[in-house]
């Protein structure tokens, strides 16, 4: 079971739209954004669809604005955690600033662990309206069924005759614009967490590599064949060309050097 997951591990490339995907399908949630999700609210009806009736959905709180209120949807999720002995930390003062890397990758372990769970199959008797409806209200217009402003402007605008021509444009060159305004945001965003997930993975493997220049460093491995093959790859100064040839010319050098050589039979006078 998908509990303690790594951070090199492929549940944490899955991108933002494929998570918002699963989220807005399984819950029938119209989420366009990760922070959206951000109150807790969300992983709390996750696992109450993985495991129905375990969590105390009349607790979860879908209209959740202020950190408070979110700390609360928390409290219920580690709840659950610990009764199904999930053994799993919850950053809750990172997750309600709404910091898109912070519940991406919380979202992406949740989604790692619903789906190992009866393989990932969904429950076709649940029903993610009505169990939200028992936790409180319903979700507000920017969880989901959310109208854009420019139709509810429209609607707005002159309800007992028809707009005029040039107000009309006016309008819909004012929707246009800020559908375009959203892509862009939603594609700068995107390359936001690339660089992010980027720069983590850089830094892992640093510390992989450092902890090696630190182990054939010590008195004990330092004139070892081995570590001294190590360091030439490590210290190598042409980044073009591989010092993986010279070091292994060099290793099966010390290696043949250090066999001992055959002894030669002498012939005994008769």
């Amino acid at each position: 079971m998908a509990t303690n997951i790594g951070m090199m591990d492929s549940a944490y490339f899955v991108g933002r739209n494929e998570i918002l995907a699963w989220i807005n399908k399984r819950l029938q949630l119209n989420l366009s954004r990760i922070e959206e999700a951000a109150s807790g609210a969300v992983q709390c009806q996750m696992m109450d669809m993985t495991y129905p009736g375990v969590v105390p959905m009349h607790k979860v709180n879908f209209d959740a604005k202020t950190e408070y209120d979110m700390i609360q949807n928390y409290k219920v999720l580690q709840d659950v955690f610990n009764k199904l002995k999930i053994e799993k930390h919850v950053e809750v003062n990172r997750l309600v600033k709404g910091r898109p890397l912070d519940n991406l990758e919380f979202l992406q372990w949740l989604k790692r662990y619903c789906d190992s769970i009866n393989g990932g199959i969904m429950n076709e008797n649940y029903n993610p309206v009505e169990r939200r409806t028992k936790g409180g209200k319903e979700r507000s217009s920017k969880g989901y069924q959310k109208n854009p402003k420019s139709l509810q402007s429209n609607n707005m605008h002159n309800p007992g005759s028809g707009p005029k021509q040039g107000k009309t444009g006016a309008v819909a060159n004012a929707g246009d614009s800020s559908t375009e305004v959203q892509a862009l945001s939603g594609e700068v965003m995107d390359l936001k967490l690339s660089v992010d997930l980027l720069e983590k993975e850089r830094d892992f493997y640093f510390a992989k590599l450092r902890d090696i220049e630190i182990l054939c460093q010590t008195p004990e491995c330092a004139t070892l064949p081995m570590a001294v093959a190590i360091k030439k790859i490590l210290y190598a100064a042409d980044a073009k060309e591989s010092a993986l040839s010279e070091a292994q010319e060099y290793l099966n050098q010390s290696i043949n050097s250090a066999e001992p050589e055959p002894e030669t039979e002498t012939e005994n006078d008769a």
